[in-house]
């Protein structure tokens, strides 16, 4: 009986786009005097940078309780600056997102409710609302104060997020060409100036790995293959060795330039498994795979012998196979499933929970 050991792998690329904020609850981005703020309340931390081009001084920091879950972040330009988060009908003023620091509760205006999109220039609070292809511009989010509606230019309806500072508005999109790039509008005139984001910052986005080290794919690698060349049937219990786990190392770089603060409740390594679980969870037209992985082995990628015992029929060949999940052409988490076939073609299945 002869055997061999691992074939090529049975991959199947997916187109991907960075996940807009519509589909990302509790993620948004705000810009006031202390930098550029990326929330991400399902990671319970937020990204801190100078700047959205060069990363400089980018740091992660705790979330605070109390301010995790918003529908909307956004900043005004005092100084020190008002931090404000829309949660359904009302939101919470606060000064620090690590501390819920002088928090405040208020009710938002009739007027003022149901926003795409909201943010703070020097005029005011401007509030995007798509379907009506208008923004709301209001000096009180609580009275509607002088409020009114602008209508949106073609160029200002297809942000994933917005942001404001000063006399400036701001829109992340991406781009087929350039990738993820912001776009800067100034109030008073039409200019537009485009600048493209760095990686560092937006691996911190949902779905920016898409962006920075490929989209998702996932498939069965042949680890073993048996053969029965004689007239009878041959009984064969050896053991295969497969790899099991998740291959920490090659996600790693991903934090190597983010400050993480001792506060953060997941410390280095932990955080990047975070963000891979749920890029794995996203929906192919991000770069994800729409299935469930928190219940295979997240520990340290090792090699691990597994006991088999099958009986090969004569003049017939048996196919094992295993199943993992890549980033790119990264080999990332390989899942505890094992398959045997007849012919030399991959399982049909998915061995992981699918997400509807």
């Amino acid at each position: 009986m002869a055997q061999s050991d691992r074939s090529t792998v049975d991959w199947t690329p997916v187109d991907a786009s960075l996940v807009p904020h519509k589909d990302a609850p509790g993620t948004d981005i705000f810009v006031n005097q202390g930098g550029v703020f990326i929330v991400r309340s399902d990671l319970g931390c937020y990204l801190r940078t100078e700047d959205l081009k060069t990363r400089t001084g980018t740091e992660i920091r705790r979330l605070h309780p109390a301010c995790q879950g918003g529908d909307h972040y956004l900043s005004d330009s005092e100084n020190p600056p008002n931090i404000y988060i829309i949660k359904g009908d009302s939101y919470r003023v606060v000064k620090d997102l690590s501390t819920d620091a002088m928090a405040t509760v208020h009710q938002l205006h009739p007027n003022c409710r149901g926003g795409d999109h909201y943010m703070h220039c020097a005029s005011g609070f401007h509030i995007i609302y798509l379907e009506r292809g208008v923004m709301r511009c209001v000096l009180d989010m609580s009275t509607d104060a002088q409020g009114h509606d602008t209508p949106l230019k073609p160029d200002r309806c297809k942000g994933l997020y917005y942001f404001g500072f000063i006399y400036v508005q701001g829109l992340i999109e991406v781009d087929k060409k350039w990738g993820a790039q912001y776009y800067l509008f100034l109030d008073i005139v039409s200019a537009k100036y485009v600048f493209s984001i760095h990686p560092d910052v937006l691996n911190f986005f949902p779905g920016g790995l898409t962006l920075t080290q490929g989209a998702s794919t996932g498939g069965w690698e042949c680890i073993k293959t048996l053969h029965n060349d004689s007239d009878s049937s041959i009984t064969w219990s050896d053991k295969v060795t497969c790899k099991v786990g998740y291959a920490k190392q090659q996600m790693s770089s991903i934090e190597h330039n983010w400050s993480i603060s001792a506060e953060v409740s997941v410390g280095a390594g932990e955080l990047t498994k975070l963000i891979t679980q749920f890029q794995f969870s996203l929906k192919t037209q991000y770069g994800g795979r729409s299935v469930r992985t928190e219940q295979e082995d997240w520990n340290e990628a090792r090699e691990e012998e597994e006991s088999i015992q099958v009986t090969l029929e004569p003049k017939t060949n048996l196919y094992i196979w295993q199943y993992h999940l890549s980033i790119g052409h990264k080999p990332v988490l390989f899942c505890r499933d094992v398959h045997f076939t007849k012919e030399n073609k991959p399982p049909e299945y998915i061995p992981l929970p699918p997400i509807p």
